[in-house]
């Protein structure tokens, strides 16, 4: 999952979570079995981006059984055992080739949607 639009525009914010539930090998993405999106007008916190993430999670229409993926950086840096709570499936850090790739998917479907909001 990724989240675009951090900084403030206009005087507002607008988050969007992209989840990709997507089947990989260690260093492939092999197949894309959906999307889900949120959106969040709050601050970019922890609490929020937590939330936001949660919500695009729950949208997408098949939830895979594996962890949540991220970059380092998307919780600020909390230790994953930390956010590890938020979400039924678990959740890690990027670690293998082909969860970077994923993590990219997210981010640039996290983008373009956000770009169309705005």
């Amino acid at each position: 999952m990724d989240i675009s639009g951090r900084h403030e525009e206009a005087d507002e914010y607008l988050m969007v979570a992209a989840a990709v539930a997507a089947t990989i090998d260690s260093n492939r993405l092999r197949d894309v079995g959906g999307m889900g999106f949120a959106t969040a007008h709050g601050q970019p916190t922890l609490e929020n981006t937590l939330s936001v993430s949660v919500d695009a999670v729950s949208a997408l229409p098949i939830v895979p059984p594996g962890p949540v993926v991220a970059e380092r950086g998307e919780f600020y840096e909390e230790p994953a055992i930390g956010i590890d709570p938020a979400f039924e499936s678990g959740f890690k850090y990027v670690e293998s080739i082909a969860e970077r790739k994923t993590v990219e998917v997210a981010h640039h479907a996290a983008y373009a949607a956000r770009e169309l909001l705005l």
